[in-house]
Formats: C-alpha cells, sequence, structure tokens
C-alpha cells in the first residue's frame, strides 16, 4: 500500500513481526460495519457515484460471508484486517473497490473498528453483570435471617446477616456496573472522519457516518482522536475492579468453606478433588477467580506502559493495545460465566456457623453500648466488657455460660434488662441504623438493589 514511496519490497522478517492478523482478524465484521457506513457517507456527499457505493456495500457483504464461512483466508503480507479486507474488495470490484478508502485513513478506521467491537463486547459483559446482581439478590432473600460471624482482621467481630454479606458484595459489584456504563458512555464518539491526524480537505459528512453506526456524535479533535486510548482504559479501569472483588469473594468463600469454617457450602460441580487424597473436595474454580485476577490487573499495568511515553498522535506501539484488551475481556466473560451458577448454589448451614459464636464474644460490643445507653462512657464502657471478657476466658467460659450471679459480680451495672439483649438473633435486629445489618434494615438493601437492577438494564436499552 506504500510501494509508490520505497525502492525495496517488506522484507519477510519485517511482513512476521509487523503484522497484526493474530488480533484483528477477529474484528473483521467490525471493520465492515465501519466500511459500510463510509462508503455510504462517500455515496451521499458526492465523492463516489451512488451506484458505486451501492456495489461497494454490496462487495463488502459478500467479503463478511466469506469471512464467515472460511472462505477467505488472510494473507500475512496485508498485514493486518483491514488491508485484508479492502485487497478483497478490489479484487471483486476493480477500481471502484479502490475508492472505499477515500477519505479515510487506517489510524481513524481501526479506531473505528476498535469502539464497534468493544461495544458489543460490553454490552454482553453487561448481561453478565445482570445475571450476577439478579443472583446476589435471590441469595441475600433467601439467606436473609441466617446468622452469621462478620470478621474484621479475619477475626470474629460482630454477628451479621448473612442477606447483609451477600448485599455487601452487591453494593461492590452495583458500582462496577457504574463503572461498565461509564466505559460505555467513553465510547459514543465516531473516529470516522478525523484520518490520519488532521481530519481531510474532502467534504465528509461526520455526522452522517457517526449516526449509521449508532454514535452520538463524532469525536471533536483529530489529534486526540488517532492518539487517546482512554475508552481502552476505562474498560481496564472497570474490568480491575470488578476482577478484585470477585477476587475478595473467592478468597471469602474458600475460607468460609473450609472445614475450619464449614458453614458455607460449595456446590461440588463448581469444585474438584484430588488425584491422590480422596477426602478431598477444593474450591479449584474459587482460586482460579483470585488467580485470574491478576491477569487482568496486568493487561492494564500494559496499557498505561505504553501510553505513558507516547508522542501525539499515532505510534505503532498502539498496535498491541488489541492483545491485552482481548485477553482481558475473554477473562471477564469466563469468570462472569462460571461465577454466576456457582453462587446460584451456595448455600449457608446456620446451625454450624452459630456453632463457631457459641462463647457469645461476638456481643462484647452490644453489652458495651448497654452501658453507654446507661449513662457510661463509651472508652469506660469498653474497659470494662474487656476486663469481662478477659476474666471468661481465664475461666475458660463464655458470656453465654455465665450465670446471673456471675454477670452481677463481673459487671455490677448489668441490670435484668440486659439478658434479653444477649441473643445473636438480638444482636442483629438492634442495628437497626439505615444501611445495617438488621433483617428489616436487609430487606430495605434488597428492594433497593432491585431498583438499581431495573435501572441498569434500562441504561444498556439506551
Amino acid at each position: 500500500m506504500w510501494k509508490g514511496r520505497f525502492s525495496e519490497n517488506t522484507a519477510q522478517a519485517v511482513q512476521k513481526f509487523t503484522q497484526s492478523l493474530d488480533l484483528d482478524w477477529a474484528l473483521a465484521s467490525y471493520d465492515i460495519d465501519g466500511s459500510i457506513a463510509h462508503a455510504r457517507m462517500l455515496g451521499s456527499v458526492g465523492l463516489i457515484p451512488a451506484d458505486e457505493a451501492r456495489q461497494i456495500e454490496d462487495g463488502l457483504s459478500r467479503i463478511r460471508e466469506e469471512i464467515a464461512s472460511g472462505a477467505l483466508v488472510p494473507a500475512q503480507e496485508l498485514e493486518d484486517v483491514h488491508m485484508n479486507i479492502e485487497s478483497r474488495l478490489i479484487e471483486l470490484l476493480g477500481p471502484t473497490g479502490a475508492r472505499l478508502h477515500t477519505g479515510r485513513s487506517r489510524n481513524d478506521q481501526v479506531a473505528v473498528t476498535m469502539r464497534l467491537f468493544l461495544r458489543d463486547r460490553l454490552h454482553r459483559i453487561g448481561s453478565g453483570m445482570d445475571a450476577l446482581l439478579a443472583v446476589m439478590l435471590e441469595r441475600a432473600a433467601r439467606h436473609r435471617d441466617i446468622i452469621v460471624p462478620g470478621f474484621t482482621h479475619l477475626q470474629q467481630a460482630q454477628p451479621i446477616s448473612m442477606g447483609h454479606y451477600w448485599m455487601a458484595h452487591f453494593s461492590a459489584f452495583s458500582r462496577d456496573c457504574d463503572r461498565l456504563l461509564f466505559a460505555l458512555e467513553s465510547l459514543r464518539e465516531c473516529p470516522l472522519g478525523a484520518g490520519a491526524l488532521a481530519g481531510s480537505t474532502l467534504p465528509l459528512d461526520r455526522e452522517m457516518t457517526a449516526r449509521e453506526l449508532g454514535f452520538a456524535r463524532p469525536t471533536r479533535n483529530s489529534l486526540d482522536t488517532v492518539a487517546q486510548r482512554d475508552y481502552m482504559a476505562d474498560y481496564h479501569s472497570f474490568a480491575v475492579t470488578f476482577a478484585t472483588h470477585c477476587s475478595r469473594l473467592a478468597e471469602d468463600f474458600v475460607i468460609y468453606s473450609s472445614r475450619e469454617f464449614g458453614w458455607l457450602l460449595l456446590p461440588d460441580a463448581f469444585c474438584t478433588g484430588s488425584s491422590m487424597m480422596p477426602q478431598k473436595k477444593n474450591p479449584d474454580v474459587l482460586e482460579l477467580l483470585r488467580g485470574k485476577t491478576g491477569q487482568i490487573l496486568g493487561h492494564f499495568l500494559d496499557l498505561l506502559v505504553t501510553l505513558k511515553g507516547l508522542p501525539m498522535t499515532y505510534d505503532r506501539d498502539l498496535q498491541e493495545d488489541k492483545r491485552g484488551l482481548q485477553a482481558s475481556l475473554r477473562t471477564v466473560e469466563d469468570m462472569l460465566a462460571v461465577l454466576v451458577p456457582l453462587l446460584s448454589a451456595v448455600e449457608v448451614d446456620g446451625e454450624k456457623a452459630a456453632e463457631g459464636m457459641n462463647d457469645g464474644f461476638l456481643l462484647a460490643t452490644d453489652v458495651a453500648e448497654y452501658l453507654v445507653a446507661r449513662g457510661v462512657p463509651f472508652r469506660q464502657a469498653h474497659g470494662m466488657v474487656g476486663g469481662l471478657v478477659k476474666e471468661c476466658i481465664a475461666r475458660k467460659k463464655g458470656l453465654f455460660d455465665l450465670t446471673r450471679d456471675e454477670w452481677k459480680a463481673l459487671l455490677p451495672e448489668a441490670g435484668e434488662d440486659l439478658f434479653p439483649l444477649l441473643s445473636l438473633r438480638s444482636a442483629v435486629e438492634r442495628r437497626n441504623t439505615y444501611g445495617g445489618t438488621a433483617f428489616d434494615q436487609v430487606a430495605k438493601q434488597i428492594e433497593e438493589g432491585k431498583t438499581f437492577l431495573e435501572s441498569f438494564r434500562e441504561s444498556f436499552k439506551r
């Protein structure tokens, strides 16, 4: 395509090194969509005859079918998907096919192809996030009345509703949905017409191509259009945070399903066994969710390192932006595909969870707050209850094991009205501040979650 300037053919080693067909052949259909819109615009503004614009569109449709059937095999010497398609079009239409690239550079051509591709994939991911949020809401409602320990520093802290736990992850994933929508919003501008970097001397109708391809408007600066990869960074930002949230959930489930905890029950279909130890039930899927998170983080870092030192506008380094993007997209889709059915089958053993809290120490804060309600300054109350726990440990007893006389002796400030409060259920029910773990508050969170999910679905329809 540049032989007019050069006196030597491109070396085969260079052809092999610079080709990008392993990355972009999968983008062929999106490239054809962009080319059809461009051809229609060229015909509309009179840069090519209307009948030739129709011939080009028909030829591109035929090429799409040839690619889908495998009849068209890309040639490495043509470097990329864009030149392979154009070359085949010229084979089919002769000089008419050669008119397609009028007013266009591979720079804005690649940019629109990538936006079309990414927009489509983000909608697929959006469907996966929809399913993930839905299963979180279902689990929260199912397990709302089950009490489990809440942790800080992986030490038992206070009793919580398991529904509250599910809604905690729902909240995190809902923020990921907001980030996904932001990434989708960054794809609303159409790059076609920016040219190599400076626009065109030809009377291109950029608004028309934007409309044809479903964009809200053309990009506003041709230099920035060619140079920027913010829309990819926005996707990666979503992906990294989403994967980190998945990894945290997976770590929790690995711990809570272990024999030492044992109150979270993983479905056999999402676990594996041991080649040597017959008794093993390994949470391999959860461990792989953790492991793949590092890959997604690496792809984001790869893009940022590539971008940080590039001058305006296009540099060939940017060819490699697709590699990490495509790998990250595949991984996120795979994670969603396995996470949703896994979570839908997770169960909770409330009795086993209660066994782990039978010393009653999770109620220490409740006792301190009881004293505060009777006028004791909190720091003083904290020290008094801390001393009570210390004495219980020395006596090898839990709070639930103390008799009324022992309570009176160890904590003289305790009145008869304390004892009805000394239950896990009471501790959960009384944490009724907005966003708290009380069963009624969890029910409100679930309703708010349903409203968010409906809003998210509507956003993807627009």
